[in-house]
């Protein structure tokens, strides 16, 4: 095979990754200073005068940091002790192998958007935890629940929906299953355009039901291989009796209402028995503002429960089963927040790896998931998928995900000149969304 392209990168001028780092991440890192400020009294309050100097310490490093890139100063090695550390300051020396003598060290502006922007958030945790007594802070926490709030009138018409439709899911016929499969499928999708990096950290929740906008948002689903989505699950669901498990794993992307769809399809997943099990991956440490760690999921989960609509609180009473049955189950790993592309997983987390193969299904949720398993390189459009994902083929899988980055491949010969030509910024407004799929077809 081909070497593949070049990587996306803040040398372009003008580019997608040019003006991410050159304005919002300053503007997240600015976000993030301010969250800081805000909790000064609560922080003194907690851990008195150690709680104050903490504060100090952590806006320190990240005004030092906010400096460095704005002045697209040289990334410096991790300093605290961490769990990835050593692997962040292997791949740092790894990005500057890469480079030739003339062009110095790895920076901001000249090296890989993904490498640069994932460095950006493990050097705002690295800021935290290098300031103890709050050095578990997640500096994106309030913004997360922010979302979640402001998006409950599409919480609760969601939940009735899955209410509704659970209860009669025995009666529905083959046709009328996947028509369902189908539209929760789209919900998780559109879900996916509330995303906070993309807003510099402002609000982007779902004020509207996205259960009567789906038939309107058809057209601008770009690459749509569902129906290979529920010819594999079908088939795995009437060959129940040889093989007993049929497990989806979902990788997920944002906390709040995003969250909330992707919750609603493990749940039709399981009482359309379309899946037994699923299986969810979620961040170890806060990351690209609103991405989904372990005390969001438990946080959310907890909130639908204490709802006070009774069919929003069914939904959480269920999910909390489902985990204490075993049939959700979620994992963290370091690999999902290292700067490396997903065809090194093999190599950098074998035991992640190896956990995948055993799903039916992988769906990899959002943007910076479709970045790492294309390596975010400027592929032309048109270029298979498969070709794109360099040899990662854990399971079959899909990616589901709104395009908020100037990558994206398996398109019709074409359709993005078509797109380009009406709206020069398709790649990147959340307007467009695709369901890709690797797998036997």
């Amino acid at each position: 095979m081909a070497e593949p392209p070049a990587p996306l990168s803040g040398q372009d001028v003008g580019s997608f990754a040019y003006l991410t780092i050159k304005d919002r991440i300053p503007q997240i890192l600015t976000k993030a200073i301010d969250t800081l400020h805000r909790h000064k009294s609560e922080f003194f309050e907690k851990h008195g005068e150690k709680g104050m100097e903490a504060e100090k310490k952590a806006i320190s490093l990240l005004s030092k940091l906010r400096n460095e890139l704005q002045t697209d100063k040289p990334l410096t090695p991790l300093v605290e002790k961490f769990a990835d550390t050593d692997i962040w300051n292997q791949y740092l020396e790894y990005q500057q192998s890469l480079l030739s003598e003339s062009a110095g060290k790895p920076r901001w502006f000249y090296s890989p958007w993904l490498f640069v922007e994932c460095y950006m958030y493990r050097r705002i945790h690295e800021a935290v935890i290098q300031s103890p007594p709050i050095d578990d802070f997640d500096v994106f926490k309030e913004s997360k629940e922010q979302n979640f709030f402001e998006s409950q009138d599409s919480v609760r018409a969601l939940c009735i929906h899955l209410q509704q439709l659970t209860s009669a899911v025995g009666d529905l016929d083959e046709k009328q299953l996947k028509h369902e499969f189908f539209k929760l499928l789209q919900v998780s999708l559109w879900g996916n355009k509330c995303d906070l990096s993309l807003s510099g950290g402002e609000t982007s929740s779902q004020k509207t039901n996205i259960i009567d906008s789906l038939e309107a948002l058809k057209p601008f689903i770009l690459v749509n291989d569902t129906e290979h989505l529920w010819s594999l699950l079908s088939n795995c669901k009437k060959t129940r009796e040889e093989v007993s498990i049929t497990r989806v794993d979902i990788v997920l992307d944002n906390s709040g209402f995003e969250l909330v769809t992707d919750l609603i399809l493990a749940d039709f997943l399981l009482s359309s028995k379309l899946a037994t099990e699923i299986h969810f991956y979620g961040k170890m440490i806060p990351w690209f503002v609103s991405d989904t760690t372990i005390h969001d999921f438990n946080w959310l989960i907890e909130q639908v429960k204490h709802s006070n609509h009774k069919w929003v609180s069914k939904c959480g009473i269920d999910w909390e089963n489902y985990i204490k049955m075993g049939r959700w189950v979620y994992h963290d790993h370091i690999f999902w927040t290292l700067p490396h592309e997903f065809c090194a997983m093999s190599q950098v987390a074998p035991d992640l790896y190896t956990e995948l193969q055993k799903a039916q299904l992988i769906l990899f949720k959002g943007d910076l998931n479709y970045r790492k398993l294309t390596g975010d390189r400027k592929w032309e459009l048109t270029v298979p998928f498969h070709e794109a994902l360099n040899g990662f083929h854990p399971a079959p899988l899909c990616s589901i995900r709104t395009l908020k980055a100037e990558v994206q491949v398996g398109l019709q010969p074409g359709q993005g000149e078509q797109l380009a030509a009406s709206e020069p910024s398709w790649l990147t407004t959340g307007k467009y969304g695709v369901f890709q799929f690797d797998g036997p077809r």
